[in-house]
């Protein structure tokens, strides 16, 4: 019962890094039309990494006391999280055929069991 309240704070915060930095890079994506720099999508994308690089070192603070050490799985979480996010904010995940819907959760799957791993 100990190890549930950081596991919880782990995935929700690791969610609010990952969602951020995923509206992050969905705003890079749009600073540049043509030759000239758009101010508001640069911003706004500023704020996506700024948010979600303050959520993942929070989420550091429990992915220690959870046990889950390694930079690599620390790193793995966050990334499979931002990914994803930018497939679902974007909409396309939606779009893609079955097949690659059931990878990407099995992708999430791994995620859980290497963190689950790492702490043996």
């Amino acid at each position: 019962m100990g190890e549930l309240k950081p596991l919880v704070l782990i995935v929700a915060i690791t969610l609010l890094s990952g969602i951020a930095d995923a509206r992050g890079f969905i705003h890079a994506s749009r600073i540049w039309q043509g030759d000239r720099l758009v101010g508001m999508e640069l911003a706004k994308s500023a704020a996506g990494f700024l948010t979600g690089i303050a959520s993942y070192w929070l989420s550091l603070r429990y992915m220690k006391a959870l046990g889950v050490l390694s930079p690599e799985i620390q790193t793995v979480l966050w990334f499979g999280v931002t990914l994803i996010g930018v497939a679902v904010i974007s909409g396309r995940a939606l779009k893609w055929p079955f097949v690659d819907q059931a990878v990407a959760l099995l992708v999430l799957g791994g995620i859980g069991w290497l963190i689950y791993r790492s702490k043996g």
